[in-house]
């Protein structure tokens, strides 16, 4: 199974310059529960938008165009072909994490998306793909806590792929 992970604006922001345009450790904490333990699927320019290391307790897939392409800690792949296969092989649901052309390529195989809207509006140059929401059905809502930390409103949806 392949799901999609992101946190999004009102306007489907999901980032700028390589990195998340907010901060809400929320978020980071709920990104944490949903891969740990998991293989995590990235874009190259995420992967080091993130510092260009792997987060522990995670085996981390980073795909890129560039053969020649190499990071400790991590493996390379470079088609979406090569995931798929990947993913035949795992027990748990393998998430897609970024960026922006990574979560578009892998759309039509998705099984479920994680997706984190907060209800604020931030510059960037990142967006999540168009999604056709009539091919998914809404699994769990919940609003976050908002505090001192937390300062944007925010919710945690889970939609699963209509049969």
């Amino acid at each position: 199974m392949i799901g999609a992970l992101w946190a999004q604006d009102l306007n489907g922001l999901i980032g700028k310059e390589q990195v998340l345009p907010w901060h809400l450790p929320n978020d980071l904490k709920y990104f944490k529960e949903q891969t740990i333990g998991k293989t995590i699927v990235m874009g190259r320019k995420t992967f080091e938008g993130m510092g260009s290391k792997p987060l522990p307790n995670r085996e981390t897939i980073v795909l890129t165009n560039n053969k020649t392409y190499q990071a400790t800690g991590v493996t390379v792949m470079h088609s979406v072909e090569e995931v798929l296969e990947f993913t035949k092989t795992q027990t748990q649901m393998v998430m897609i994490i970024g960026g922006g052309v990574i979560f578009n390529d892998f759309m039509p195989y998705y099984d479920c998306l994680y997706r984190t809207v907060i209800e604020e509006t931030f510059e960037g140059d990142t967006y999540f793909p168009p999604v056709d929401w009539s091919k998914w059905e809404e699994v769990s809502n919940v609003k976050g806590t908002v505090d001192e930390k937390n300062k944007y409103h925010h919710r945690y949806e889970i939609y699963k792929r209509r049969k």
